[in-house]
């Protein structure tokens, strides 16, 4: 949903661009994070994880974050209305939640999803604007995107938790066949909070994505405030798999929201939305603003680097066939929505193909902070290299 200071996602802007700030392993005082002082700094400083800095952000997302419960509140009375008129495709698709004074936590949970989606957008927005071509406008400055690309990203997190949450009380609510409290708690924790927990219809792929998307989001969106122990190439290498998580979170609103359903023009729309964030995503790779993470057939000594090389340029091709599949999506109104009186399609991927993916996933990250944990980068022998 993605997430921090420069972003990562799906890269980093650098002192390199336009010098506004310093690197961010760089610790007051002159001491890299690299570099055994600086790390034994951080360590007395508050540990592995920058919790001052962390406070910082959480007090300043407060604005955000109200104008987020606005926005939310604004959706959960759209929601309500529609469904009071008869008019949501809602509960075409499910009935017995024609009640909505019955079903509002599930209404409100509704509005949290939209809300997070839109709030995950916004900040990854933030982030190709910070570490791609961007505008030269005094307006637009790369501290204060930086900074909104911090409290959109804890904002995000917090309304992804808050539409599990939601979800998380209706399922206890409506678990009226518990026999103890204790037992619908534990019920609907299984259903809502486990990947896998939850056994029936579209929720067996659709809440699992969800899920993953949400459990992603902590580690990957958090790595920044690590990154004066990890050293700041591994969290900016972390933070850019956060793309994956906006990737979930999309597949989860197209798979299992019940508002877009049907095809139809919003659903449209929602395919849409996503050509510019893959647009700017190509941009980024193509014209990064870190020089060290643009396309060279050699390294810095003359060597040859293949594989980096070969992942960038894979990267790349991925990204121009996601922008043409977008664009003939909307081209066609064909994306896999349903038709009222047709049949719904068959559920795909089966849940072992997504664990899959997970495991991949799981090992890529593991062979980046393998590859770039501080003793493989600085060697045992030499001084910290800066990051």
């Amino acid at each position: 949903m993605s997430m921090r200071h420069r972003s990562g996602l799906p890269g980093t802007a650098g002192e390199e661009r336009d010098g506004t700030e310093p690197d961010a392993g760089q610790r007051p005082g002159g001491a890299r994070d690299g570099g055994p002082n600086g790390r034994r700094g951080a360590k007395r400083a508050g540990g592995w994880f920058d919790w001052a800095g962390f406070g910082a952000d959480v007090r300043a997302a407060g604005t955000d974050a109200g104008i987020a419960l606005v926005v939310t509140g604004a959706v959960f009375a759209w929601l309500y209305v529609r469904v009071d008129n008869g008019s949501s495709a809602t509960i075409q698709v499910m009935p017995m939640l024609a009640d909505a004074d019955k079903y509002w936590m599930y209404w409100l949970c509704q509005a949290f999803g939209w809300s997070g989606l839109l709030w995950a957008y916004v900040t990854i927005v933030f982030s190709l604007l910070r570490t791609g071509p961007r505008p030269k406008v005094r307006w637009l400055p790369a501290a204060g995107l930086e900074k909104l690309h911090r409290t959109t990203s804890l904002t995000t997190i917090a309304l992804m938790f808050m539409h599990a949450l939601m979800f998380f009380l209706e399922e206890v609510r409506g678990n009226e066949g518990g026999a103890t409290w204790p037992g619908r708690i534990w019920d609907a924790t299984v259903k809502v909070f486990i990947p896998g927990g939850y056994a029936t219809g579209t929720g067996r792929i659709a809440i699992l994505i969800g899920l993953l998307a949400f459990y992603l989001a902590i580690p990957l969106g958090l790595a920044y405030y690590l990154r004066q122990r990890t050293g700041s190439r591994m969290w900016r290498a972390l933070h850019r798999f956060i793309i994956v998580v906006y990737v979930l979170s999309v597949w989860h609103t197209l798979l299992y929201g019940t508002n877009v359903w049907y095809d139809g023009t919003f659903r449209t729309l929602v395919w849409a939305l996503q050509m510019p964030i893959a647009a700017m995503l190509l941009l980024r790779l193509l014209a990064p603003a870190r020089p060290s993470e643009r396309l060279h057939l050699r390294g810095p000594r003359r060597t040859s680097r293949p594989l980096p090389l070969t992942a960038r340029v894979a990267g790349r091709l991925v990204v121009v066939a996601t922008v043409a599949g977008l664009a003939a999506v909307v081209a066609t109104g064909v994306d896999g929505g349903r038709t009222p009186d047709g049949a719904s399609p068959g559920l795909w991927p089966e849940q072992w193909v997504i664990w899959a993916g997970l495991l991949a996933l799981t090992l890529v990250l593991v062979a980046v902070v393998h590859r770039l944990r501080p003793a493989a980068v600085d060697g045992p022998d030499r001084r910290p290299v800066p990051r």
